[in-house]
């Protein structure tokens, strides 16, 4: 992520998901906090995205849920303590998610960027697993990192990067189908999302009062159930989408 954040101190990031290394990060993030527990702990980026290839996640995959000295096991043991009262993972793709779904019993996903106006490929498996088993989904990058608030303008980001050509014809035909309906593409963005039955959180964003004012006149737009329709007709949205009606 170099160059991509803003004000990050110079450091080396270390990822153990070992039992010990759970530990030992909650215990620092407990010190930081001044707390003595925390409602929900998360496993962070294990993915490809992170590691750079399905070998390198499912490494550290085998590693967290290694019977005794994984870091699952750790997690299972705060939440059974009451240190935590819910376990999961905040991870950029749903294929990691699932995986770790089906092999341990975890309470919630920060799935981010990977169920969006623009993606629902976790609709295949993922989400109707997580449905099944009652597992709550918190919606992190709802904007893609940027191009669903923004529209497809030059500049616009995508995955942290400059959208390619395809996202932004994308996201301009989507942007196209909202403006018919008088509907801003950032509140048709930050909705979507909530209508699933699993979807328990969105997490928008905000560094300032403003912003949260802002993010809360976008949750509270009119939206018309023939927005989603015409959506789904013109193949922007999956037909298994859960939406208004």
């Amino acid at each position: 992520g170099i160059g991509k954040f803003f004000d990050t101190p110079s450091r080396k990031e270390i990822y153990d998901y070992s039992y010990d290394g759970v530990m030992r990060s909650f215990e620092h993030s407990l010190e930081r906090l001044g707390l003595d527990r925390v409602d929900i702990l998360l496993v962070h980026d294990i993915d490809v995205f992170t590691h750079g290839s399905e070998a390198a996640r499912d490494r550290h995959i085998a590693t967290l849920m290694q019977p005794g000295s994984g870091g699952y096991h750790a997690l299972v043991k705060l939440r059974k303590e009451g240190v935590v009262k819910a376990i999961g993972a905040g991870i950029n793709e749903w294929q990691a998610s699932q995986m770790l779904a089906e092999a341990g019993e975890f309470d919630l996903f920060l799935l981010a960027g990977r169920y969006t106006l623009l993606e629902q490929e976790a609709l295949a498996s993922f989400l109707p697993l997580c449905e099944k088993r009652g597992i709550g989904i918190v919606i992190g990058g709802a904007y893609n990192s940027g191009i669903l608030a923004s529209g497809a303008k030059p500049g616009a980001m995508y995955n942290y990067v400059p959208a390619p050509k395809d996202i932004l014809e994308k996201v301009a035909g989507i942007e196209k189908v909202c403006q018919s309906h008088d509907v801003k593409l950032v509140e048709a963005a930050l909705r979507f999302p909530l209508m699933h039955p699993s979807v328990v959180s969105v997490i928008p964003g905000a560094s300032s009062p403003g912003q949260i004012a802002l993010n809360s006149r976008i949750l509270a737009a009119a939206i018309p159930p023939a927005l989603w329709s015409d959506l789904k007709a013109k193949s922007f949205l999956r037909e298994d989408a859960p939406v208004a009606s």
